[in-house]
């Protein structure tokens, strides 16, 4: 067999893997590349391979960075069944339409601009009749029933506990008589995490293909609940707004959970309105109590054995876009929960773009912020920032609570991995991380479980027989450093250019301040230069 590794390897997003074996060829997800504008460009380009020649999709779950280019591959031919479980199927029914706005409305926009410039049109990436076809080759399948696909393939779903309806997937290949087993982690959540079943143990595996998101990290052990109403109960004494970026899908559905059960212990001032600005948010989270049954039976005490939600009166709806402008013109505080999670889309650049200037609001991150999207540049400490093409002055305080995290820290994939022992495998292949945390969780893979490991690259192709992989090494060209340091860079000098207008604007005003300036300008020079020691630069 033959597995080739087309997206998420030495990145976070676009998982897709193409798997061939005898006259099957199966994609395990076909997900939409996240984060730089140079990353973004993956989504572009053309398959590796003729849609039309794929027989099916095993996705592991609903996020848009696994399944966002199902409607792009339903567009180009593929007429085959997107295999998913039940809530990933119901999910999808509004993520996958969900993105084809936002890839219309992109294109839209462009195309405004680039008319004034006698720019040709661009086309979105796929538009909404793309996605409501893709969605009628939906095929629902539940947890731990095999999955027959063919004589020689077989597949189970397994729960992964990353978000609701997310799927570990054992896939069985029969090849010359003997069956080699792999397993595909898809994202695996953190045990003991609300509303979701902890990770499915996996007791055996000829290969496995793990993500690695914080194979670096370990998630903080602390009082959740404590810290977060410590941030609200800050911001509201100076007034402020607490804006929290928040994945429509997992991550607004357990702070709403943290916060029914601070509302519940009396902890949360009920005069505080918690207004969830996402429609994908709000139809995700009637997707959650739908699928109530795969809820853990913390969650089951909590909402019933029939998925009612319990009373929250301070909870507010913001469906309309007209809705979610007036917040910001609202007086009073208010604590805004909006997508996009990493801030680089959606609604809650508005909020950023109202309250980022403001001493007294607060902006909350609760999940991953990939390298080069806005939340990873407020979170190392950028000053300015550019919103909705305006520059905005970053003078709010900018928190961030670790262990919100939907994935597994890097002792928790060890431990998972560590029970895959009968057999154990022969290789890990680690993908769906960044480069740091790659290398960190092989080196401890290696050394703690004795288990080979190879991360690829894009393109890369492992030839399977029995317990053995050859690898051939990939010819796509990985992502262009030299572009990527040059976008980073040509931001900083934009930045200096300002501060020394206004820097020359000062002195000149106010010649007897010259000498003070020039101390700090030195002692900046100076820090600058300490902080690139490391790098020997």
């Amino acid at each position: 067999m033959r597995l080739e590794f087309l997206g998420a390897a030495h990145t976070v997003t676009g998982s897709c893997y193409l798997l061939e074996t005898g006259e099957d060829r199966y994609l395990i997800d076909c997900g939409m590349f996240q984060g730089s504008k140079r990353i973004r460009e993956y989504n572009y380009e053309e398959f590796s391979f003729n849609p039309a020649d794929i027989d099916g999709v095993l996705l592991t779950h609903a996020h848009v960075d696994h399944c966002g280019l199902v409607p792009k591959l339903v567009r180009e031919g593929f007429k085959g069944t997107v295999y998913a479980t039940q809530a990933t199927c119901d999910l999808a029914k509004i993520m996958l339409p969900d993105s084809a706005h936002i890839q219309e409305s992109d294109a839209e926009m462009l195309n405004r601009k680039g008319q004034r410039r006698g720019d040709a049109p661009v086309e979105p990436l796929y538009g909404i009749n793309d996605a409501l076809d893709a969605l009628k080759q939906f095929s629902p399948v539940p947890y731990d029933q095999e999955l027959h696909l063919s004589d020689n393939l077989r597949v189970f779903f397994r729960d992964a506990g990353h978000i609701l309806g997310s799927a570990i997937l054992e896939v069985y290949v029969k090849e010359n008589g003997k069956e080699t087993k792999l397993v595909f982690s898809g994202d695996l959540g953190q045990p003991d995490q609300p509303i979701l079943r902890d990770p499915t143990i996996i007791h055996g595996a000829d290969f496995v293909i793990t993500e690695s998101t914080y194979g670096d990290r370990l998630h903080q052990l602390y009082d959740k609940e404590t810290a977060l109403i410590e941030i609200v109960n800050e911001t509201m004494d100076r007034g402020g707004n607490l804006i929290i970026p928040s994945f429509a899908v997992g991550r607004t559905q357990t702070l709403l959970y943290y916060f029914f059960r601070l509302h519940r212990e009396g902890r949360l001032d009920p005069d505080i309105p918690i207004i969830i600005d996402s429609p994908l948010a709000i139809n995700a989270t009637r997707v959650f109590l739908k699928n109530f049954r795969d809820f853990d039976e913390d969650a089951l005490k909590v909402f019933g054995k029939n998925g009612k939600v319990p009373d929250f009166p301070q909870v507010r709806l913001c469906e309309t876009a007209a809705e979610s402008r007036a917040l910001n013109s609202s007086e009073g505080s208010a604590i805004i929960i909006s997508a996009s999670g990493m801030a680089d889309a959606g609604r809650v650049l508005h909020h950023l773009k109202h309250n980022l200037w403001r001493p007294e609001s607060t902006i909350l991150f609760v999940g991953y912020q990939a390298e080069g999207c806005l939340g990873r540049r407020l979170i190392d400490g950028i000053t300015r920032v550019r919103v909705l093409g305006e520059e905005i002055a970053v003078k709010a305080q900018i928190k961030s609570l670790d262990g919100f995290s939907a994935h597994a820290d890097a002792n928790q994939i060890m431990s998972w991995l560590g029970e895959i022992t009968s057999p154990k495998p022969a290789k890990i292949f680690i993908v769906h991380g960044e480069a740091t945390a790659q290398g960190a969780l092989k080196s401890r893979i290696q050394k703690e479980l004795g288990i080979e490991c190879y991360v690829p690259f894009r393109g890369d192709l492992a030839k399977i027989t029995g317990r053995t992989a050859e690898i051939i090494p990939s010819n796509i060209p990985a992502v262009s450093v030299e572009k990527e340091m040059e976008d980073v860079l040509r931001d900083f000098d934009s930045d200096y250019r300002q501060l020394r207008r206004r820097v020359m604007h000062y002195v000149v005003r106010q010649p007897k301040m010259m000498e003070p300036v020039i101390k700090v300008m030195n002692k900046a020079r100076n820090y600058i230069r300490k902080l690139f020691t490391p790098f020997n630069i």
